[in-house]
């Protein structure tokens, strides 16, 4: 029981991502021993190269699978290491095709052509030269050496975008992150002022009284009456004296509240991620501190005049009730982070972008053999 909570307490990330990589691991790792005894029978320099390039693609495994162990990738990375681990991976499959005969490399032409036409784009001349490759290649005619190269070089350039996608949700992700807490801190900040001094900016309104000329002082947790013969600065003083030192956290509260809501509306929209990086729950989080300083911001704003007409409120119900409004009215800005957060899980989906990425020297060299 013990190891068990020791596994959990460790554990960074998404539990299935983790298992997938070791599963990918333990299945590389028996391809490599394949094509090891494949390849014992074939001439010693030959054998001495893929026997190198097979042991490479080991350490790339072991460096993986170190990568997402639980001492090896603590809780404050947030789920990096499933990252680095399929980096890892990657360059192990690239070895594993480098060192393959032409006959072996068919049947990995379906996955590499998925994985190509998921992260490059229709007209990226790479994609198109593998699919030429594609259409040639068969049983009696296998991927030449030359050919080979060129997958290897799209493979590659195929994987740095993927890396570049990931690397843009978890930089986004950590910004919305850094956002959130520091609308947070500045939440909790306003709600302490108002309990140390509710009486600097109340959050209180002086309507009269219907059918008199009195006047009171409506706050969101109390009223006071206000004498006639009461001047514009005793006016001032009797309402700051009404304020309460829990206004501003009822308001608060109300507008988180009203955020949930509309945090819950807008997972309708949420289309789920297959990243490591949880931007639904991070976007949902986002929304709580902002509906609660919009609440209050738009009850001052609503005070000092700038909605013409509702200048004065006159009940502490009609109070809190704009605040649930302009709680939930946080969606109004969240909606463009949302979009946002849309548009790069969107990235790479549908092979709509082709990654800006130095072509390798790889398939010149290889054409400078040949010829």
């Amino acid at each position: 029981m013990n190891k068990w909570l020791s596994c959990r307490a460790s554990e960074s990330g998404p539990w299935e991502h983790r298992e997938g990589i070791r599963a990918r691991i333990s299945e590389l790792r028996a391809l490599l021993n394949d094509r090891e005894r494949a390849h014992r029978e074939v001439g010693q320099p030959e054998r001495t190269r893929k026997t190198e390039l097979l042991q490479e693609a080991q350490a790339e495994l072991e460096k993986a699978e170190r990568a997402i162990s639980p001492e090896h990738s603590p809780r404050y990375k947030r789920a990096a290491h499933v990252i680095v681990g399929r980096i890892h991976i990657d360059a192990a499959h690239n070895m594993l095709l480098r060192v393959s005969e032409g006959i072996e490399v068919l049947p990995l032409l379906p996955g590499v052509l998925a994985f190509l036409r998921e992260h490059l784009s229709p007209d990226d001349p790479r994609l198109i030269a593998a699919l030429e490759i594609e259409q040639k290649a068969s049983g009696d005619a296998p991927p030449s050496e030359v050919q080979r190269e060129i997958l290897l070089e799209a493979m590659g350039i195929a994987r740095q975008a993927r890396i570049d996608e990931a690397m843009r949700v978890r930089s986004f992700v950590y910004i919305v992150w850094w956002l959130m807490l520091g609308l947070t801190g500045l939440a909790v900040l306003v709600a302490i002022l108002g309990f140390v001094d509710p009486g600097i900016v109340p959050l209180c309104f002086a309507p009269e009284v219907a059918d008199t000329a009195e006047k009171v002082a409506v706050c969101p947790i109390g009223m006071r009456s206000i004498p006639e013969e009461a001047d514009p600065a005793m006016i001032s003083t009797l309402v700051a004296d009404t304020a309460q030192g829990a206004d501003f956290l009822i308001v608060e509260l109300v507008g988180l509240v009203a955020a949930c809501i509309a945090a819950a509306a807008a997972l309708r929209r949420m289309r789920g991620t297959s990243t490591p990086f949880a931007v639904p729950l991070t976007l949902a989080l986002l929304k709580l501190p902002t509906g609660a300083l919009t609440a209050v911001l738009g009850i001052l704003l609503m005070r000092g005049g700038f909605v013409p007409g509702l200048t004065n409120l006159d009940s502490s119900a009609q109070i809190i009730a704009w605040a649930i409004i302009f709680g939930y009215a946080q969606q109004l800005f969240t909606h463009f982070v949302d979009n946002r957060a849309q548009s790069i899980l969107a990235v790479g989906n549908a092979g709509t972008t082709t990654p800006t990425v130095p072509t390798s020297p790889l398939v010149p060299a290889t054409l400078n053999r040949e010829a």
